[in-house]
């Protein structure tokens, strides 16, 4: 509470605070407005264009504007290099009249005679594009040359590295940014960035493929289905050496590993030569299974062999094992039930000169095995069993989806001859979804073969196939207590063992207290 004599002062006071508030907020608010109007009052400022405002109403063919003057225009189809025109979203049958733009790009005019030492110097700076060149002519003056530069990276004069400014200083060149007309086209663009514009946004563009000599092999999701022969057409275009596109239209579910398909683009001649590994093969690609993602896979299995090993290939396919074995100097034995594959296998021995040095089979793999395998095996046994022995025997099994079920063939094959540093080796593929793909393998190998693997093998992680799905090969020497038949492991003994002479000092104390 307040007096009566303090209350008139107060009151005053308080007055006075209030009105000097009051004064100093209409005097900022008018000095505020007082800088706004002289700012808007100001000369045109030359204001650092963006790209996004490049203007193609600027923009004429052979005239080289000073970009620094060009009226501002929201307008990206203008300058985005990597997008084509938003006209071609949705489309399902190619036309490439509709991937046509121009773009305005900066430039620098340079003499003619110095482009090429300016041009090392702004490597960072210039524009860097497949198919677009970098220095073209000046249809203003023939001693100059344009520079095309990047139009993310160079907005303005000041947008240059100070290193780039000294270059530039030292060979005379104007700092002043032009700009180019650009016509770009449906060859400009890859094919990435056309199936992107054209599929609707927000869904997987399909870029990856098989490609198998002049045949591109797809495996296209559903919603990439309606635009399917559009896909196939600009893959075709943008593979040089490719004439047929076809999509994989059910899963590798039957007896001969083929698949059904649908061609997408070009000519339907399934007949291809594939070179992998400098090895040459032909083949129906409708009709067997090939995969070009196996090629790492092939050489490393050929890379374990030596000359005048014994190979069994039970699976062999077109030979992607046989062939490049034979070609070492292996005695070789492929087998594949497919007939035609075994007639591509045929051919390809030919092909590479080695069909006398392969034994082709058309037959199961479990008959193959219990017969030319076993037959084979028996005639080697004398060769096999010497000390002096440098042969190893591989048998090599790429059947994923159903190999390690053919194991149990190796149960008992042999009578007991006992050439134990002579066992084959086995090399079998198999798929795997579990979180422990190598324990999985092994442990369904262990099944079939009724016995532990463990410290007896190794496991090699061949491919991801798909999410959660690996391919992977499990080797091992097939132990001698599976392949022989009444061949004891080591430490068994089916007779009750003789009973161990104790020492005097044992005999006491087994006997006890008297």
């Amino acid at each position: 509470p307040f007096d009566d004599d303090a209350e008139p002062a107060f009151l005053l006071d308080v007055g006075m605070r209030i009105f000097l508030y009051f004064t100093k907020s209409w005097a900022n608010t008018v000095l505020s407005a007082l800088a706004k109007k002289l700012a808007t009052e100001q000369h045109p400022q030359i204001t650092p264009i963006q790209p996004a405002y490049f203007s193609s109403q600027c923009i004429s063919r052979g005239v080289i504007t000073d970009m620094a003057m060009m009226p501002a225009h929201h307008s990206e189809e203008d300058i985005n290099l990597y997008t084509p025109p938003i006209a071609v979203r949705g489309i399902t049958e190619l036309n490439r009249d509709l991937f046509r733009k121009n773009v305005a790009l900066p430039a620098l005019k340079v003499k003619k005679d110095v482009v090429n030492k300016v041009m090392k110097s702004l490597k960072n700076s210039a524009l860097k594009r497949p198919g677009l060149k970098r220095v073209i002519e000046d249809s203003e003056d023939e001693t100059y040359r344009l520079l095309l530069l990047d139009p993310c990276k160079i907005l303005c004069s000041e947008s240059f590295e100070v290193s780039e400014k000294a270059v530039l200083k030292e060979y005379n060149v104007d700092l002043q940014i032009h700009m180019y007309r650009l016509a770009m086209t449906y060859e400009h663009f890859k094919p990435e960035e056309i199936l992107k514009a054209v599929l609707p946004e927000g869904q997987d563009v399909t870029s990856g493929f098989s490609r198998v000599g002049h045949i591109v092999h797809m495996n296209l999701r559903d919603h990439q289905l309606p635009y399917k022969y559009l896909i196939g057409q600009v893959i075709m275009d943008k593979n040089p050496g490719v004439t047929l596109v076809v999509n994989k239209t059910n899963i590798i579910d039957n007896t001969y590993r083929n698949f059904q398909m649908e061609v997408l683009a070009g000519e339907g001649n399934m007949i291809t030569k594939v070179k992998e590994n400098n090895i040459t093969y032909e083949f129906d690609f409708s009709k067997v299974y090939w995969n070009p993602r196996l090629s790492t896979e092939h050489s490393r299995i050929v890379g374990l062999l030596n000359s005048a090993d014994l190979v069994y290939d039970v699976f062999a396919g077109v030979g992607p094992f046989a062939v490049p074995a034979a070609k070492k100097n292996c005695k070789v034995l492929a087998n594949d039930l497919n007939p035609e594959s075994f007639k591509w296998l045929v051919h390809n021995c030919k092909l590479n000169k080695v069909d006398k040095k392969v034994q082709a089979f058309n037959m199961d793999g479990r008959d193959f095995i219990l017969g030319p395998v076993k037959d084979d095996l028996v005639k080697q046994i004398d060769v096999l069993s010497s000390k002096e022995n440098k042969t190893s025997i591989h048998i090599v099994m790429n059947l994923p989806g159903l190999a390690i079920e053919f194991l149990d063939v190796f149960r008992q094959l042999l009578q007991e001859q006992n050439p134990v540093h002579a066992l084959p080796t086995v090399h079998c593929y198999s798929f795997s979804k579990s979180d422990e793909p190598a324990k999985d393998i092994q442990r369904r190998a262990e099944d079939f073969l009724r016995t532990s693997l463990e410290g007896r093998c190794s496991i090699h992680l061949v491919r991801n196939v798909a999410p959660n799905k690996e391919m992977m090969c499990l080797s091992f020497k097939i132990p001698a207590e599976v392949l022989y038949r009444n061949h004891l492991a080591e430490g068994d003994n089916t007779e009750e063992p003789a009973p161990k002479r104790l020492r005097p000092d044992e005999i006491t104390a087994s006997e006890g207290p008297q």
